[in-house]
């Protein structure tokens, strides 16, 4: 619809916001200095060439209804002059001058001059009837006089005039007549035009300066606040960098030394990317979760340096292709938060295994990189590609801005798989090369069972396995009381009521609302297309803003404009609530489904009716893409550990998880008890397309973790432990890096909601919570419990379904089971960090 309403209005495709003036003294805008201030920062933004002089063609309007007025009631006057000079020349025609005989030569000669004169007026009014309305009306009046005096004079010489008309009284003097008329009639029709153009119950009063009024410009009922609304060329993402900057420049410059202050609205801000200094936090406290982990400074470095690497590729190509494709301001902030978590955590488990391997086999550099890279690099390998998978099931949705974020988010971590299954080793290389540590297996089985962590997760498995059915009814209960407010979830785009407080964007929009109301924010675009363009009028015009209005939650229309052939008549309709409110998505739905006269179809438009639609095509694929993800995720796992209860409690997990992590989210930013916990003053909608981005991420995410700590338990399993013992010595041999892995995202993720941009925030929030739930409930908690209570039966799969499995060997198993016969002992891990970097 918007580009259709470009097409035939091309002045109306521009994208559209306010500017907002305030006194830094809390006093009146609208005072002379300040009202010239403010219309001068106006003309000053009209001269960067990209706003439109909206006073400029209102004036012009104006200039042409009075022109249209004038020309109809010179019409009207000049027909009704004429028709009385057609009755004069009528008259003069059959008129002789006839009485008493001529007495005297004197007589005849005044007889004949009488009779001239006649002759004269007769050509003169025949010349008047042909002559344009302008002229006749302009020369009709001296005419009217002559013949005026030329009466009098037949009269004093005894000659009857009664054949003989006299111009009606109110035309003696058409030019004086035209003026009254045009006067008359201009005010009326000037007034209906101001009512089509203010709307049905306007707010506030116009702006009057020394240079004259300024009717885009609306001034608070207290005179604190003006608002001015401005309409760009083009759309923003179609103007030159840095012209928001320059407009933003210019108006301030005009109005600062008068101590005013102006604020744009969201709509007017520059399209620069959120990403500020709290990134750092998150990278700090995974550097040093990191050093704890790997026991190296150097080994820590290395997954901070690739991801570094791979994010500065991968959002760096989005800057590049910015131009080209439609990108949120948040897509850049995206790949950024996924590329460092994702890439951190892919290397920190080459390098675990990498440190593992060379302390428990005593191999050389290159070999046990090689290992390394076969064991926990195909994980890798399978938990990134299932990411990328996820997000590239996104595209299905069609959704240019959506497709964009998720190849961005795809793209970058393809570069953190193929950075830590090449450069890293390459690296692991050079830093092992000419060291061999020596076989250590007993010692490091004894350090691992004995250490701190080795104890805590010992007595953590053992505590979840020990009632695995009261651990599983808590936890499926725990997960479902958390899940309950996502059934409550609002959909929407973040509009400025939940901007930072004090930034540009939240001001203008709280003074909007102080000034016209909250709806104003809010502004609908209503599309008509009529069955007769011809038969479109002003009343008609009248009637079909009369019709708009009549709509519940309708708070103000406005007549916004008309195709040159009033093949479309655009009309802006202000809601009574803001641009997320449920009662505004209902008076969308309910105007397009209005029936007017003369209409042959109805189309809303506008941001945020585009929002409102966006929102709604999300909330119905929500259902769709997360069937999609448990088929797959059931699909994967089944080929990955040949196990139906595996898959089963996997999927069943990840559900429970994301419920969770939505009832969360709904609670941290949709409930005003709970908002203080995310650093929020105001509540407010979820981002629309958060719930369908954060489960294709959480889910690669999740099979990351369910693929180490189940093919460590299955490892166990394989290699003759009881079914139940190898829950707890799997779990114990892998919960280490699991554990360090999902702190390093909980804080990478976490960093990203310290951002002053609340898209930003929520999908931080989001992202953090879900790892959080996921890693260490579902994962660490509920999976160990299921196969505990499963016993053998967790790894059972019917024969058939085995045979036409195909065989993958994600983590490298037969490798570790080869390397298991070689040492002729229990696969243990010894403490990180062995023999490489110290």
């Amino acid at each position: 619809m918007l580009d259709e309403v470009t097409a035939a209005l091309p002045e109306a495709g521009g994208t559209q916001g306010t500017l907002v003036f305030s006194a830094d003294d809390g006093g009146r805008v609208d005072s002379p200095d300040r009202a010239d201030a403010i219309s001068r920062s106006l003309d000053a933004a009209v001269g960067t060439g990209i706003v439109l002089d909206r006073d400029a063609r209102l004036e012009e309007q104006r200039a042409e209804v009075e022109t249209t007025v004038r020309a109809t009631v010179e019409g009207k006057v000049a027909d009704e002059v004429r028709a009385q000079l057609k009755s004069l020349i009528t008259a003069l025609e059959g008129a002789v001058p006839s009485g008493a005989p001529a007495a005297s030569p004197a007589q005849q000669e005044s007889m004949a001059a009488l009779g001239a004169r006649l002759n004269e007026v007769t050509t003169t009014a025949r010349a008047l009837v042909a002559a344009p309305d302008q002229q006749l009306i302009a020369e009709s009046g001296a005419f009217f006089a002559e013949v005026g005096q030329l009466r009098a004079e037949l009269q004093a010489m005894g000659v009857p005039v009664d054949g003989f008309p006299a111009p009606e009284p109110g035309m003696t003097d058409p030019a004086a007549a035209v003026d009254d008329a045009a006067m008359a009639a201009t005010d009326e029709a000037l007034g209906r035009l101001d009512g089509l153009l203010d709307g049905t119950s306007p707010g506030g009063t116009s702006l009057v300066a020394s240079d004259g009024e300024r009717r885009t410009v609306v001034v608070s009922d207290d005179g604190t606040v003006a608002i001015a609304s401005i309409q760009l060329t083009e759309q923003i993402s179609d103007l030159p960098e840095g012209s928001l900057d320059d407009l933003l420049s210019a108006v301030d410059g005009e109005v600062a030394g008068k101590g005013l202050a102006v604020a744009a609205s969201s709509a007017l801000q520059p399209m620069e990317p959120p990403i500020g200094g709290s990134e750092a936090i998150g990278l700090a406290i995974a550097a040093v979760v990191l050093l704890l982990t790997l026991g190296s400074l150097t080994l820590a470095g290395l997954p901070i340096l690739l991801a570094l690497v791979g994010v500065f590729i991968g959002v760096g190509g989005a800057y590049a292709l910015s131009a080209n494709f439609e990108m949120t301001t948040s897509t850049p902030a995206l790949g950024l938060m996924l590329g460092l978590a994702v890439g951190i955590d892919y290397a920190l488990f080459i390098i675990h295994k990498h440190s593992s391997l060379r302390a428990r086999l005593g191999l050389d550099a290159v070999e046990v990189t090689a290992r390394a890279v076969a064991t926990a690099g195909g994980a890798v390998l399978f938990a990134g590609l299932t990411v990328v998978i996820a997000l590239l099931g996104l595209l299905t949705l069609g959704m240019g801005f959506v497709s964009t974020m998720a190849v961005t988010a795809a793209v970058t971590v393809i570069l953190a798989i193929a950075l830590s299954l090449t450069a890293l080793p390459a690296l692991l290389g050079l830093l092992g090369r000419g060291r061999r540590a020596r076989t250590q297996p007993v010692r490091a089985h004894r350090g691992h069972e004995h250490s701190r962590f080795g104890r805590m997760a010992k007595r953590w498995v053992e505590a979840v396995t020990a009632r695995p059915i009261l651990t599983i009814v808590l936890i499926v209960l725990g997960l479902g009381a958390l899940s309950l407010p996502a059934a409550q979830m609002q959909l929407g785009m973040p509009s400025g009521a939940v901007a930072a407080p004090g930034s540009d964007q939240r001001v203008a929009y709280d003074s909007v609302t102080h000034a016209l109301g909250e709806g104003a924010n809010a502004p609908l675009i209503v599309a008509l297309t009529p069955s007769d363009a011809a038969a479109v009028d002003q009343d008609r015009l009248e009637a079909w803003q009369s019709e708009l209005a009549t709509h519940e939650t309708a708070a103000n229309v406005q007549l916004m404009g008309t195709s040159e052939d009033r093949s479309l008549v655009l009309y802006t309709v202000v809601p009574d609530a803001g641009p997320t409110d449920e009662s505004t998505a209902d008076l969308v739905t309910a105007v397009r489904a209005a029936e007017l006269d003369g209409v042959e179809r109805i189309g809303v438009t506008g941001l945020t009716a585009i929002n409102i639609d966006l929102s709604e095509s999300l909330a119905e694929a929500i259902p769709v893409y997360l069937s999609l993800v448990a088929a797959l995720s059931l699909i994967v796992l089944l080929v990955v550990f040949r196990s139906v209860v595996v898959p089963l409690a996997a999927t069943a997990g990840f559900l429970l998880s994301i419920g969770a992590t939505m009832g969360l989210v709904v609670t941290a930013f949709g409930n005003p008890s709970f908002t203080w916990l995310v650093g929020v003053d105001r509540a407010g909608p979820v981002l629309s397309f958060l719930p369908i981005m954060a489960t294709g991420i959480l889910y690669g995410l999740a099979m990351d973790y369910q693929v180490f700590l189940g093919t460590s338990i299955r490892e166990a399993y394989v290699h003759g432990e009881t079914a139940r013992l190898a829950v707890v010595d799997g779990f114990h041999h892998a919960s280490r890096v699991v554990v360090a892995a999902a702190i390093i995202m909980v804080s990478v993720f976490g960093g990203f909601v310290l951002s002053e941009d609340s898209m930003i925030r929520q999908f931080g929030f989001a992202l953090a919570v879900g790892i959080l739930i996921d890693a260490f409930v579902i994962r660490m908690a509920l999976i160990p419990a299921v196969l505990h209570l499963a016993g053998d039966h967790a790894w059972w799969l019917p024969g058939w379904l085995d045979r036409i499995l195909p065989e993958v060997d994600v983590e490298g198993t037969r490798l570790e089971v080869a390397d298991a016969v070689v040492e002729d002992a229990p696969r243990e891990e010894a403490p990180v960090g062995a023999g490489v970097g110290h």
